[in-house]
């Protein structure tokens, strides 16, 4: 037992479980509109900060650079996404959404709503603390474990 009185491998198989069950669902809502989850995760950062490095793209998307250059050709030749070199340094390349992207991603949001929406029936008012604690969680083992205050 730790000593929070929880056990560790209990809380670690619950988020993963948690997780793989969120991410099938959402996977699967997105399917059923010829899209999927990383398309949509590219989409939506793209609509929120504009045109993005590859690098930026891959790290929000959690992907590797050569899986997420295969999917970047897709969405090219989908015309959901632009590439253009960088304006600051040509060595670089930035992708940005089109507008058929942005209806897309219009789309592919509201089938996603729905599972968001028994996440937060699931948790209640507990949505924003979790929301909270995976934050801290994240910035913390960022950072090789290193506490982070709220």
């Amino acid at each position: 037992m730790a000593a929070s009185g929880v056990d560790d491998d209990e809380t670690l198989r619950l988020l993963s479980s948690v997780e793989r069950t969120l991410t099938s669902r959402i996977d699967d809502a997105l399917r059923a509109h010829g899209a999927g989850i990383d398309q949509w995760r590219i989409l939506s950062l793209l609509a929120d900060r504009g045109g993005q490095p590859m690098n930026v793209v891959a790290e929000h998307a959690m992907m590797l650079a050569p899986k997420l250059s295969k999917l970047v050709d897709k969405m090219v030749a989908d015309n959901l996404i632009l590439r253009r070199p960088d304006l600051e340094d040509r060595r670089r390349v930035r992708i940005a959404a089109t507008e058929r992207g942005r209806k897309a991603l219009a789309e592919w949001d509201r089938a996603v709503a729905a599972v968001q929406e028994d996440l937060r029936a699931a948790l209640g008012e507990d949505v924003e603390k979790l929301t909270a604690l995976l934050r801290r969680a994240h910035a913390g083992l960022a950072r090789g474990g290193v506490p982070v205050e709220d």
